[in-house]
């Protein structure tokens, strides 16, 4: 198919519907083979070094990467370009500047030099820092990263970068994560080499599943809950709901798949390698997946994929609902974060080969990922949560608030028989027992291991390991961050274990590592867990064995605090004790922010809408109660239903109005609190839980009251697209 007059990326994306999407996958992205075209050999090598190794890149080389990529832009159509970043609001940031320019003797010129792909300075005054600066201290940096390539979105060149305060602490997400695949790197590059010693680098990858929700755009915007919490705070359920089962990988609506075909167009020219597409559970849910990236790739593209996302479903006349719980009463969303580590030598750490050495390989770092969760489970169950994500744990699919982790009865099977494996040297027929029967046959109990636990948080999945509490609308960073910071310790201890008793004990080498992984299974044994992660046996069960079952934010945020913890982020140089402390303020202060909105909302939506569209139909009751009366007389034994309907109606109208007075109260209380830990955990156990108990009147309310006085658009218009 030809379109000479114009390049692949200016195609309107109806004309691209004939075209191999390979043909233009990442044509908007300055990858290698754009590199390959633009930058001299010096830049592109020191890039490539950069990219690898962390190498710093000089101020001459930078200005030849920065004219190459500016000729790059402009010749695609850029007119501008940003720093694209992460602050610690959850969601991307840019400030737009444009190429153009004027000289001293005002000729207008493009420029774009070192300097500006670099760094640059936005004022930081207004991102959230939990303290690390003062407003009136704005200086912020932001500076390139070149592991994650530049691409044009609409007219802008986006630079990916780092976010930091005038005297260096991380004010984003990326930095940590940098730092954090960093220390997993070295870590894991030390154990990997007892098995390989060519392998250099190890790199951990990320696989996102993205769940969302679309609701048509007219519809959302008569619901202030929607357009302005994400999420419908009211709301009867629909008769149909979910429970068919006949939206799940179902036929998918044609306004959606045109939708779907849009996005995915997008997706590839910014070389986001979209593979998976279809219905989730839920009426109008849906899940995108990629192809497996590197982890700091993987996090932009997830970010960079919401954005485009709102904006191409603004198109299709669709709002996008990322938001954990939007509709009571059926599935939330998730974005499950499938993690691996593979080498720079092509091999899956987490996956088993074909010799009982691969294998051992396998073992080791399988076994130290469970022990590093079982360490640090807490922790991962604070890089997890928020507000939004609060509505959507420990049911309808999602994973319990109680972490543990998933093997699968057949792998359990094998820890359990090198459990059993005696300490010490072995001789020659208990290796050839051990590295035969138990470690050789792993691929062939993998083959046939593929059950899921749908309530496990932290489930092995084959080749890798699925975290599935992981909120729809969260930066992948954070959970990224946690885990392989936890992994990356682990690991540096394990290495220090086993070289101190080939040391120190003159143990061999093969048996060394089985010695330690023999007492990591039995001492990380607690945190596996293969049943019902809903059940009350198992929060019972958890209690015993000393796991965290935070049941809220600001709980599970406490161990941010922890000396463990800081201990543990400082030991692998990931954050500070100032950007932990830093981190706890900040999401303490949007735990409390965003439930003090939707209180506001619940105000609006009561005492605007709720209360004056069922008097009206009070009204009408009444009117037909006097009608009656008038004919029919008075007294008990005349009691019709229609004043049957108006004493009910009026009975819940009056506890809906004593609850949310009381929440307002509350709220009055909670925002006098000074400490802001104080203040969200006034919010978590005061003012969160009085929502569910103003909802439960305003549905029994919208189940009485007529439909053409109730004011507010209902699920099952919401929930099927027509």
């Amino acid at each position: 198919m030809s379109h000479p007059d114009f390049s692949i990326n200016q195609l309107p994306n109806q004309a691209l519907a004939g075209v191999r999407r390979s043909s233009y996958f990442g044509d908007r992205v300055f990858g290698h083979h754009p590199m390959l075209q633009y930058l001299t050999k010096d830049a592109l090598d020191a890039v490539q070094s950069a990219v690898v190794s962390g190498s710093k890149i000089d101020r001459k080389i930078a200005d030849q990467v920065a004219e190459g990529m500016k000729t790059w832009a402009i010749e695609r159509g850029a007119t501008h370009y940003t720093h694209w970043f992460q602050p610690l609001t959850g969601a991307t940031a840019e400030k737009h500047d444009a190429f153009f320019d004027l000289t001293p003797t005002g000729q207008p010129l493009e420029r774009f030099g070192g300097g500006q792909l670099v760094q640059q300075e936005p004022d930081a005054s207004s991102f959230p820092s939990g303290g690390i600066r003062n407003t009136f201290e704005a200086r912020g940096y932001t500076a390139w990263d070149p592991s994650s390539p530049a691409f044009i979105y609409e007219s802008t060149l986006c630079i990916p970068t780092i976010f930091v305060s005038y005297t260096g602490e991380a004010l984003d997400n990326k930095a940590p994560l940098l730092r954090a695949l960093n220390a997993v790197d070295e870590a894991a590059t030390e154990v990997a080499r007892y098995f390989d010693k060519s392998v250099n680098k190890v790199y951990a990858t990320l696989g996102w599943e993205q769940e969302y929700f679309l609701v048509d755009k007219a519809l959302a915007q008569t619901r202030i809950d929607l357009m302005s919490a994400g999420r419908t705070l009211i709301g009867q359920a629909s008769a149909k709901g979910q429970q068919l089962d006949d939206h799940y990988f179902g036929v998918i609506h044609s306004r959606v798949l045109a939708f779907m075909n849009d996005l995915e167009i997008e997706c590839m020219h910014l070389g986001i390698p979209v593979k998976t597409r279809h219905n989730e559970v839920a009426p109008n849910q849906f899940e995108l997946a990629p192809v497996f990236e590197e982890a700091n790739l993987a996090v932009d593209h997830n970010l960079l994929l919401m954005d485009v996302m709102e904006k191409i479903a603004d198109r299709h006349q669709f709002k996008v609902l990322f938001h954990e719980k939007p509709f009571a009463g059926i599935n939330g969303s998730g974005k499950h974060n499938n993690w691996s580590l593979s080498t720079d030598t092509g091999v899956n750490l987490l996956s088993p080969g074909s010799t009982p050495m691969k294998n051992l390989q396998f073992l080791t770092f399988f076994i130290n990922t469970i022990k590093a969760v079982d360490t640090y489970e807490s922790l991962l169950r604070a890089s997890i949560s928020s507000q939004s994500n609060d509505q959507r744990l420990g049911g309808h699919e999602a994973p319990p608030t109680i972490f543990s982790v998933f093997i699968g009865d057949q792998l359990s099977a094998v820890l359990d028989e090198l459990e059993g494996v005696s300490l010490g040297k072995l001789s020659p027929e208990e290796k050839t027992e051990l590295k035969l029967n138990v470690v050789g046959k792993i691929p062939e109990i993998l083959r046939d291991n593929t059950d899921r636990n749908r309530t496990s948080p932290f489930a092995f999945t084959g080749n890798k390991f699925e975290m599935r509490g992981v909120g729809a609308k969260a930066n992948c960073a954070k959970p990224m961050t946690a885990l392989n910071t936890a992994v990356a310790d682990q690991l540096q201890c394990f290495k220090k274990e086993v070289d101190d008793l080939i040391d120190q004990k003159k143990l061999k080498k093969d048996e060394a590592i089985f010695n330690v992984l023999r007492e990591y299974i039995k001492t990380s044994k607690r945190i596996r867990f293969e049943g019902d992660g809903y059940g009350q046996a198992w929060i019972e069960e958890a209690q015993k064995r000393g796991l965290t079952n935070a049941k809220n934010t600001p709980e599970a945020l406490e161990v941010w605090a922890t000396d463990a913890v800081v201990a543990l982020f400082e030991r692998t140089k990931v954050l500070s004790k100032t950007e932990l402390r830093a981190r706890h303020q900040v999401e303490l202060e949007a735990y409390v922010l965003h439930t003090q909105i939707e209180g506001r909302i619940l105000d609006e939506l009561v005492y605007t809408q709720i209360i004056p569209g069922t008097i009206d139909y009070l009204n009408v009751l009444g009117n037909r109660v006097m009608q009656d009366q008038a004919i029919y007389g008075e007294g008990p034994a005349k009691k019709n239903m229609a004043q049957e309907l108006l004493s009910t109606i009026n009975d819940h109208l009056t506890q809906l109005k004593a609850e949310t007075d009381q929440m307002i109260e509350a709220r009055k209380k909670a925002n006098a609190l000074s400490d802001t830990s104080a203040r969200a955990h006034a919010y978590a156990q005061d003012i969160a839980p009085r929502f569910d108990r103003i909802r439960l009147h305003a549905d029994k309310l919208e189940r009485y009251v007529a439909e053409a006085h109730w004011p507010l658009t209902k699920y099952r218009q919401l929930l099927f697209l027509k």
